[in-house]
């Protein structure tokens, strides 16, 4: 993989753009930068640079910090073609960092992602600016190592073996290992779980940045929404953008789960979250 073969449409000013920026030079990549707020892409390139993506036009528009609203872009009823003159004429509104590789291209958020589009990727711990470390999720059954985690929080394992259940286990550049997450999605709907950060890699932010990575694998996999519940863990939810509803607020699907039905008691605090990156 030769650095002209690595774009990135980059953001100087957003630190998640700057830190995968960071990694791509960290992996020795010299990437073509494109600032597209000083150069933007014309729509023909727009266009297809989402298509190669392999998402809906909608999904690459950043409400936060853009006149989204003013523009009235949340009106459902709008076309593609509507979406992309708003993103041509504003160009704030295009999301960021786009990174394109051979291996694919892909919106960065979190900046962890990029490493799915690099052939390789450094064995050295690499911290992002704020202090917490890149982190690489693998797929995981439900490993004894896994229960035990579980298990040590005081958290449900009964149900891990059932359909519809997604889980990874985290660790640092090096294969340090610092967690494990999961989720259930039903449609459009996934019910983020099993979230643990090992105890001795608290402190340094690595809760946040699992929860974001788990939420975009969810996103991914087809959720539009997440729910988390949790007994004391509101707060640290919060802080990640999710915001506590009542249970006839749910949808059937995630009041279903056996979680809500059983696992958990009924003191916990249900939250949701839209899938926004």
């Amino acid at each position: 993989m030769s650095d002209s073969d690595i774009t990135i449409y980059h953001n100087p000013t957003c630190g998640t753009s700057r830190n995968t920026l960071a990694m791509l030079r960290k992996s020795g990549i010299e990437p073509r930068i494109v600032e597209y707020l000083k150069t933007p892409p014309t729509r023909e390139v727009l266009r297809q640079l989402i298509e190669q993506m392999g998402v809906p036009v909608r999904a690459i528009i950043r409400q936060k910090g853009t006149p989204y609203f003013e523009l009235g872009l949340d009106d459902p009823s709008l076309t593609n073609d509507q979406l992309l003159d708003a993103m041509v004429a504003h160009p704030i509104l295009i999301n960021r960092p786009i990174v394109i590789t051979p291996k694919g291209a892909k919106l960065c958020r979190p900046s962890d992602v990029v490493l799915d589009l690099l052939a390789t990727s450094p064995h050295e711990d690499f911290d992002k600016e704020e202090g917490s470390p890149f982190l690489i999720d693998k797929p995981i059954g439900a490993s004894a190592e896994f229960i035990e985690a579980l298990q040590a929080e005081g958290l449900p394992t009964d149900d891990l073996d059932e359909p519809a259940k997604s889980f990874f286990r985290y660790t640092t550049l090096s294969g340090s290992p610092v967690g494990f997450g999961g989720f259930e999605r039903y449609g459009p709907d996934a019910l983020l779980r099993s979230i643990v950060v090992a105890p001795e890699a608290r402190g340094r932010g690595i809760g946040r940045n699992l929860v974001l990575l788990l939420s975009r694998r969810a996103h991914e996999s087809g959720a539009e929404t997440a729910y988390v519940l949790t007994t004391d863990a509101t707060s640290f939810f919060e802080a990640q953008g999710f915001k506590p509803i009542s249970r006839s607020d749910a949808p059937a699907s995630i009041l279903a789960t056996r979680q809500l039905v059983s696992l958990c008691p009924a003191s916990a605090t249900l939250l949701a979250r839209q899938l926004t990156f």
